[in-house]
């Protein structure tokens, strides 16, 4: 079944209250060459991709970190190894927010032990889930260095953390909500912002 930009937008408004009002800001294209970009720049960063890893973190960041990895293997042929980092337990809302279900850690057998990891997440806000991340990663291994890449900047950070590769910044108020939706999960690729008082 095939999902357009407009179906993305219009689930996105059947699941917010009335006066709200959502604006598509990329569609799958957009988010294709966004992710191109990305991997070429990881390239050139890292001298070819040698010896990274790409961790997702879960729902969405994991299959973004997969596309990243099909575009560096075609763009370098080299396999780049893909995994997932659950970042649940790390949080710091855990006593302030509904329970959440566990996602899954899956690292791949390369581990990350002085290996360059860049995680990959969907929406970069506040630097909360990214601080949680580290947290989580350092339990697991020590990685000789980590780099951030995020589809979406959106600002507002509370922490100071900074992602090294964005696909899109995109300025929002606090009280405006950005939703990506992958192929993946949701059956179509879209980042829509919803936002209070538009007509």
């Amino acid at each position: 079944m095939v999902f357009s930009l407009a179906d993305a937008v219009s689930h996105a408004r059947s699941q917010v209250p009335d006066g709200v009002a959502a604006h598509a800001v990329l569609e799958g294209p957009d988010i294709n060459r966004a992710l191109i970009r990305i991997s070429h720049e990881i390239l050139e960063r890292t001298k070819g991709g040698e010896d990274i890893v790409l961790l997702g973190i879960p729902t969405r960041g994991v299959h973004l970190a997969r596309r990243l990895a099909e575009h560096i293997r075609r763009f370098e042929g080299r396999t780049v190894p893909v995994g997932s980092l659950d970042i649940t337990m790390y949080r710091d809302d855990l006593r302030t927010k509904p329970a959440r279900p566990l996602g899954r850690t899956e690292l791949p057998a390369e581990g990350v032990d002085d290996r360059t990891v860049v995680l990959v997440d969907d929406v970069l806000y506040s630097g909360r889930t990214v601080r949680a991340a580290l947290d989580a990663l350092g339990d697991l291994g020590r990685p000789r260095a980590v780099q951030l890449a995020a589809l979406v900047d959106r600002g507002h950070r509370e922490l100071p953390i900074r992602a090294d590769y964005v696909g899109k910044n995109l300025p929002t108020a606090k009280s405006e909500i950005v939703k990506v939706y992958v192929e993946e999960t949701d059956g179509r690729d879209a980042v829509v912002l919803l936002k209070e008082g538009d007509k």
